[in-house]
């Protein structure tokens, strides 16, 4: 599988019962290390709020994924807004549900449907896109065979983001979605002084 679902921008939903507010965010990430930064902005935003909830679910099959109820009672917050993810069927996704104690208390299922929600109304708003998973590779070759790499790469829809020209070889750095990484290697590796490397794209290299 190299495409998800997710969401092309962030959103915003909100839900109001019996004084509360829920208000729902949206976001596209990848990472932890994204999510934190996103709950700790919202945080300091919404400082006065009582809850901060959330649920994210990460990667191209969506195997990484958490539920947060922060202090709600278990199972009735961060589980229902990570449902909303799933019906949706999104990865690479965080929602943050923040709530504002209204001062009647909603019970277990008052507040599950409060969470949900808010979460589907964020969700509702957004726009959702699907998204091509793919790697990066070095293929230097010699300027002979360039006329045959390019056509290769055109007729498997392979994307070059860079050239670099040296003095008797040529180095293109493209794109290659997982599903075609195979076929790529296999067959480039098969021409005659060809090298095709793995690039690691450092943080910010490819903006």
């Amino acid at each position: 599988m190299d495409t998800y679902l997710t969401i092309a921008a962030a959103t915003i939903g909100e839900y109001k019962e019996k004084g509360s507010k829920f208000i729902a965010y949206s976001y596209f990430v990848e990472t932890e290390e994204a999510v934190k930064e996103k709950l700790d902005i919202l945080k300091k935003e919404h400082f006065k709020a009582t809850h901060h909830c959330y649920a994210y679910r990460l990667g191209t099959v969506g195997k990484r994924y958490r539920a947060n109820d922060d202090g709600e009672p278990s199972g009735t917050a961060g589980r229902p807004i990570l449902g909303q993810i799933d019906s949706f069927s999104l990865s690479n996704l965080l929602v943050v549900v923040v709530r504002y104690y209204g001062g009647t208390k909603l019970g277990t299922s008052g507040l599950i449907t409060a969470y949900r929600t808010a979460a589907q109304e964020a969700l509702l708003q957004a726009e959702i896109v699907e998204k091509v998973v793919e790697s990066v590779f070095d293929i230097k070759l010699p300027y002979t065979l360039l006329s045959d790499a390019m056509q290769f790469l055109k007729m498997q829809e392979i994307s070059i983001l860079n050239t670099f020209y040296e003095a008797e070889s040529v180095c293109l750095r493209v794109f290659v979605r997982n599903s075609l990484i195979t076929l790529a290697e296999s067959e480039i590796g098969s021409w005659k002084g060809v090298e095709m490397r793995a690039f690691v794209v450092e943080e910010g290299e490819l903006d």
